[in-house]
């Protein structure tokens, strides 16, 4: 199919890169990363980062993918689907990072969402980008997810909250839902952020869920991440106030993801995934 709508691509290899719940990525010529969806509710993700990520990634400080080859549905696959230049790098859950090593992230990962939430992004690509489509900061909405996130996560013995995270829940769901105000990636979690080599970030993937929403839903990364000392680096690095309320959104999210991403993990037997998701928990409920 790939050789079939871009012919000048030599093809001399193609091989399943990585899978996840909506979509699959194949690595071609070991040069073009191919994104496709798999099922129908990942499609409107899919033509949202055709549509913005090239305009979107020559603004950014590290790389993301940039569409080049807009491949259409046919007989063959009902979707459309794209390729972008391979970013080279490992997912951080794969990547066994100690709690010294991923503070040195805090300052680039800061310093990105600083630029993507700009305001001179959000006054350009705001009107075209849905509304915080998946209810991230809304607290009324994601706490009973995350409890049930939570719940689940003990039910099979990975990890069991401190008391403390209850009423951190209790406290976020009584919070208003925000306005949104910068543009999101959306879905930053540990599978998301490319590591290289030297351990420095090479790339945030996995656009789809590309929106406008409050900074809590891409801050969230910052509770998964970090220690204390390390998410303060993180947010100075981010440069803009991050108040009470945000940073609570932003942890209930990062309990959320971290828990779904454990139980995922667990149920595709990824040891790495289940320690690097379990650990994030573990961050999202210091006090």
């Amino acid at each position: 199919m790939i050789g079939t709508q871009f012919p000048q691509l030599a093809l001399d290899s193609v091989q399943l890169l990585a899978e996840g719940w909506d979509n699959a990525v194949y690595l071609v010529d070991e040069t073009w990363a191919f994104r496709f969806p798999q099922r129908s509710i990942a499609v409107a993700g899919v033509e949202r980062e055709i549509s913005v990520l090239p305009r979107l990634a020559p603004r950014l400080p590290l790389r993301v993918p940039a569409p080049e080859f807009i491949g259409s549905p046919s007989g063959e696959y009902p979707w459309p689907f794209f390729g972008a230049r391979f970013i080279p790098g490992g997912e951080i859950a794969d990547a066994d990072l100690t709690d010294s090593q991923l503070a040195d992230l805090a300052e680039p990962l800061g310093g990105f969402l600083q630029v993507l939430h700009s305001p001179e992004l959000f006054a350009e690509l705001g009107a075209e980008l849905p509304a915080d489509p998946l209810r991230r900061s809304d607290m009324t909405y994601r706490v009973p997810w995350a409890r049930g996130r939570l719940r689940e996560v003990a039910g099979i013995g990975l990890w069991s909250p401190p008391a403390q995270v209850a009423s951190w829940l209790d406290e976020a769901e009584r919070l208003p839902t925000p306005v949104p105000s910068v543009v999101v990636h959306g879905d930053v979690h540990i599978r998301h952020v490319l590591v290289n080599v030297e351990r420095a970030v090479s790339g945030i993937i996995d656009w789809g869920d590309l929106a406008v929403a409050d900074p809590s839903v891409d801050l969230s990364i910052g509770w998964a991440l970090f220690t204390n000392d390390a998410r303060e680096a993180f947010i100075r690095a981010y440069g803009e106030e991050v108040d009470a309320a945000t940073r609570l959104r932003a942890r209930v999210l990062a309990l959320f993801l971290c828990a779904a991403l454990a139980t995922y993990g667990h149920h595709r037997e990824s040891a790495a995934l289940v320690r690097a998701s379990v650990r994030g928990l573990e961050r999202a409920a210091e006090a």
